[in-house]
């Protein structure tokens, strides 16, 4: 893990964990990255409807 990514504690169930591990797992990923592709596709889809995020608006 890089060093200077921020720490971010994520709650969800059980079941979801479980189910994210087993797609993750089918596509080679760590549980980790397969939540990371996930909200990196979110923000994609989300920038291809709105428009790209600007920094001023972080």
């Amino acid at each position: 893990m890089r060093k200077d990514y921020p720490r971010f504690t994520l709650r969800i169930s059980n079941e979801m964990l479980q189910k994210i591990g087993c797609i993750a797992s089918n596509n080679g990923r760590t549980k980790n990255k397969e939540i990371e592709f996930l909200l990196k596709r979110h923000i994609a889809e989300y920038e291809r409807l709105y428009g790209p995020i600007i920094k001023k608006d972080l």
